[in-house]
């Protein structure tokens, strides 16, 4: 697992480790017949948990992860990054009425027009594999911006690392 990932993990148990439960909050989920959980999201009207709030895209960078990194010159899914895309996967479930954006980016090395095309199938096998999981086709659109916008702004090896992604965006 890359820090990353272990950061955003630990930060996930965190803010669940912080949540009251329904009762302490003065929720009746008796009466509708549901759990806490089926009265989570944004359609509900729910306030921010831990001042995140449910099924935006601050919630996906928080508890989910929003983004998979890719090898060089590569478009297939590493493991860490499918395990990454099935919480993605699990919280679309969640908030079905949510789109995203998917974003294929390259480094900075190779032309334009090859690093849009990369870009493009990484943003492509990222969707698949989202579709694979039962994630609606029509909540996912993909784009790419090639080497034009990168996360890290750096021409070293750990810049190029980094800007080798597939980004989930909310929309």
């Amino acid at each position: 697992m890359t820090f990353r990932n272990l950061l955003l993990m630990s930060v996930a148990l965190v803010t669940l480790s912080a949540c009251s439960s329904d009762e302490d909050q003065g929720l009746d989920t008796s009466a509708a017949g549901m759990s806490g959980s089926e009265l989570s999201g944004t359609d509900m009207g729910m306030a921010p948990v831990n001042g995140v709030m449910p099924g935006t895209q601050q919630d996906l960078v928080v508890n989910v992860g929003d983004r998979v990194l890719f090898g060089y010159d590569q478009s297939d899914l590493s493991f860490e990054a499918r395990t990454t895309l099935e919480r993605q996967a699990a919280w679309m479930k969640q908030y079905p009425a949510v789109t995203v954006t998917i974003e294929g980016h390259a480094d900075e090395r190779g032309t334009r027009e090859y690093n849009l095309a990369l870009g493009e199938r990484r943003a492509a096998s990222v969707r698949s594999y989202l579709m694979s999981l039962g994630v609606d086709a029509n909540n996912v659109n993909i784009i790419s911006y090639g080497k034009e916008r990168p996360a890290v702004p750096d021409s070293t090896p750990a810049a190029w690392t980094q800007n080798r992604r597939g980004v989930t965006v909310v929309n």
